[in-house]
């Protein structure tokens, strides 16, 4: 929302978003760490993205933030724990068609769609705050 406009500070998120502001440092620490935000010491200072965000997908940073997006270990990608019931759960096949389109969604929406979706409910009177 406040992309191209500077640094925003934190304690400006924290207050928007109803958060506190010691996690939300730890939030926009791993988001730094990943290479999607930046960040401006001073008086002026704050994060802002690294990058313009249509270029950043809700996938990257649910992953950069929370790991996989799996609904269950036993389907998430990459190194995992095995279940004793591999290969004959009937419900592993059905986790893995939830995690594919859960991750359809969030790899092909960006921070851009999102701002756009709430400029949008803010413009029919829905929504009353900001991020």
């Amino acid at each position: 929302m406040h992309y191209d406009q500077g640094p925003v500070q934190i304690e400006g998120i924290a207050r928007r978003q109803g958060l506190p502001v010691r996690y939300l440092e730890q939030v926009l620490l791993m988001l730094k760490r990943a290479g999607f935000l930046r960040s401006r010491r001073g008086v002026n200072g704050g994060y802002y993205l690294a990058k313009p965000p249509h270029e950043i997908t809700i996938g990257e940073v649910l992953r950069a933030v929370d790991g996989p997006v799996a609904p269950i270990f036993c389907v998430t990608d990459g190194q995992r724990e095995l279940c004793p019931k591999e290969g004959f759960c009937a419900l592993q096949d059905l986790w893995a068609e939830v995690r594919d389109a859960v991750g359809k969604v969030v790899d092909t929406t960006t921070l851009e769609d999102i701002s756009q979706r709430l400029r949008a409910k803010q413009g029919a009177g829905r929504v009353t705050y900001q991020i």
